[in-house]
């Protein structure tokens, strides 16, 4: 029989996410149970629980950056045992079969990736996500949480993490490298810490100098404000790479225009408006502009063993499941440094 767990949970786009107890499937033979301590709180739930991408499925339970202990598994189960710490990112099956899948690059499932949350399974039931005390996951789309990073702080990166950790790594971010990211948030602060412990020479790119003080010290090397127009013409031709973490309508090209030859700026943010780019802003230096989206698996596994290796978690704040939707109002305000995180403890 199904097992009913404590949720919160999204029953439509202008209501409040409210207390509510949902259903968790048995375990199949490859499936593992997790209690989730923790729920991180990403931008992407709150678009959909607020329909703002016009495919919510209500009712839904966000959250795709989940952190727990393994409390049982399936008779088939090799990876994981009772006790593990595990975490689950934003996806919980793909189709195992095309090209990307086989690549490990499951992200880019050919066929579609099966969502955390406001996706169907392939019993043809909704999924539902971790602000949640429990979740039934297949073995093959779970990763190991190291001993050396907190739960509470682990939380965040199997989304803002591996979403930074992916391209930096893609690209080849490390010693001799210039590597800019634009937007000191919730997945910028990642990209500064990631790209400065794998080596690179970091600046941060912002609209203002008042996270300053904290942007030097999450590592990185240099910090300029992007509303000084003088930033653009000092920085002209510099980075190998430029990561934009914000999904505002910037000026693309001015961000191009930073590029060394050969150069690359990662689209990371989605804005609202489509992006314009000049030819000349890319045929300029044999700059590329270039988009990524989280990452596959096993580069999800490198990150979190990265991430332990040197120390590395999110910046966070963890709340009640009581200030669920505050904390939505606090996220739109850019009011959290960095990251919101859910003590499951409370639902």
């Amino acid at each position: 029989m199904p097992t009913t767990v404590n949720a919160y949970i999204a029953t439509a786009s202008d209501q409040p996410l409210e207390a509510a107890t949902i259903e968790r499937r048995d375990p199949k033979p490859h499936d593992v149970v997790i209690d989730i301590a923790y729920a991180g709180i990403c931008h992407s739930d709150i678009h959909t629980a607020r329909s703002e991408w016009g495919r919510t499925a209500f009712p839904v339970v966000p959250g795709h950056e989940i952190a727990g202990i393994v409390s049982s598994v399936g008779s088939d189960v090799t990876r994981y045992s009772v006790g593990d710490r595990v975490g689950v990112g934003c996806f919980v099956d793909s189709c195992r079969e095309c090209e990307p899948c086989k690549a490990g690059d499951e992200q880019y499932c050919e066929r579609g990736m099966t969502g955390t949350y406001n996706a169907v399974d392939r019993d043809g039931q909704p999924t539902h996500g971790g602000y949640s005390t429990a979740i039934v996951v297949d073995e093959n789309y779970v990763c190991g949480i190291p001993e050396g990073i907190g739960l509470d702080e682990a939380a965040p990166l199997l989304c803002a993490g591996i979403t930074l950790f992916s391209p930096l790594r893609h690209w080849n971010a490390g010693p001799g490298k210039k590597v800019a990211i634009v937007g000191l948030g919730g997945l910028g602060h990642m990209g500064v810490k990631i790209a400065h412990a794998m080596g690179a020479e970091v600046t941060v790119l912002s609209q203002s100098l008042k996270k300053m003080e904290d942007g030097l010290r999450l590592g990185a090397d240099h910090y300029y404000a992007t509303s000084d127009p003088d930033t653009f013409d000092t920085l002209r031709n510099e980075f190998d790479l430029i990561i934009n973490t914000v999904s505002a309508n910037l000026p693309i090209h001015k961000y191009l225009g930073m590029l060394a030859i050969n150069g690359t700026l990662v689209e990371l943010g989605l804005p609202e408006h489509p992006i314009e780019i000049p030819a000349f802003a890319v045929t300029a230096n044999r700059r590329s502009f270039a988009g990524s989206m989280i990452g596959g698996i096993a580069e999800t596994q490198e990150m979190l063993d990265f991430c332990a290796e040197h120390g590395i978690g999110s910046e966070i704040e963890v709340i009640g499941a009581d200030k669920i939707n505050e904390a939505y109002d606090r996220v739109v305000a850019s009011d959290v440094r960095y990251r919101f995180v859910i003590d499951t403890a409370t639902l």
